[in-house]
């Protein structure tokens, strides 16, 4: 949840906040570093990166990069044709010890940068041995290697959105449940979803009634979360419309989505779990990524 408001911020102030000493056993993985990886990773791996987005707390021990990509070397009708949704990759890192370096593939929304990550697209196993400079640039290098993929599904997901209704009562029920139960929203971003409901900043597409309208009032007012926190309660909130909406698990909420007489199945979830040998180089890595291996 977000506590803090999030401070906008450049690229050089993020490479040059002072490091952290924490003693020998902690490795020191520098934003620096972390920006350095991602976009060299995704530029050769065939990526235009769009735009760079910076956000930091005050003294950058927590730090987020998020950037808008597109895949040059796609070749992907669906991928190619799509004008709604660009491709993201985002990543929070820190020097408090308060976050473990995450990092994602998703998607933004042209119209308002609202974004979207499915927390449950890859599960990532690692032995605790070697450095954590490396645990990281596995990290990034597997979530390029599958961009596509993901992207994929989180554009099958807001297909699946736009075809479902929600009454003024079910959102507002769903509201208050992300409220109060699962704790992915707080009381600033609470408000700002009952303001967007009465009265929405951007024209989703769809109708006011639509799952993916609503998904987008919430996704608009986590942009307020702090940079601790709005990766994970990005993912989290995407799971949870998932569940509740798409997958019919409450009975409350259950639609059935028909599509030319044909029930519209959602596809599932991509549950690969990497195992990465200890002993593995740097340049072995990335030799992997880009030849594919």
């Amino acid at each position: 949840m977000g506590h803090k408001k999030p401070i906008d911020t450049t690229r050089s102030y993020l490479e040059n906040a002072p490091l952290p000493n924490h003693g020998k056993t902690y490795t020191v993985v520098t934003h620096k570093e972390v920006i350095d990886n991602t976009l060299t990773l995704l530029r050769r791996s065939g990526f235009t990166v769009q735009r760079e987005i910076y956000r930091a707390n005050t003294n950058a021990t927590i730090a987020q990069g998020i950037y808008h990509i597109y895949p040059s070397r796609s070749v992907d009708d669906e991928i190619i044709n799509e004008t709604e949704l660009g491709m993201m990759f985002a990543w929070t890192n820190s020097y408090n010890k308060l976050v473990k370096f995450q990092c994602a593939i998703g998607a933004y929304v042209k119209i308002c940068y609202n974004g979207m990550v499915a927390g449950d697209m890859m599960n990532f196993k690692r032995k605790h041995t070697g450095t954590a400079n490396l645990d990281c640039s596995m990290n990034i290098a597997d979530q390029v290697k599958n961009a596509e993929k993901y992207y994929k599904r989180i554009i099958q997901d807001r297909d699946a959105m736009k075809m479902i209704t929600l009454t003024d009562r079910e959102q507002a029920e769903l509201v208050g449940r992300m409220f109060v139960q699962e704790e992915l929203i707080d009381s600033q971003q609470t408000s700002i979803i009952k303001a967007e409901l009465a009265k929405p900043s951007f024209h989703y597409g769809t109708e006011s009634n639509t799952c993916w309208t609503f998904y987008n009032h919430v996704t608009h007012a986590l942009k307020k979360a702090h940079p601790r926190y709005w990766l994970q309660d990005s993912q989290n909130f995407h799971d949870f419309i998932v569940a509740e909406c798409l997958n019919n698990s409450q009975p409350a909420l259950m639609k059935e989505t028909i599509l030319s007489d044909k029930v519209v199945v959602i596809s599932e979830p991509v549950s690969e779990v990497v195992e990465v040998d200890e002993d593995i180089t740097d340049t072995q890595l990335i030799e992997n990524v880009f030849l594919d291996q």
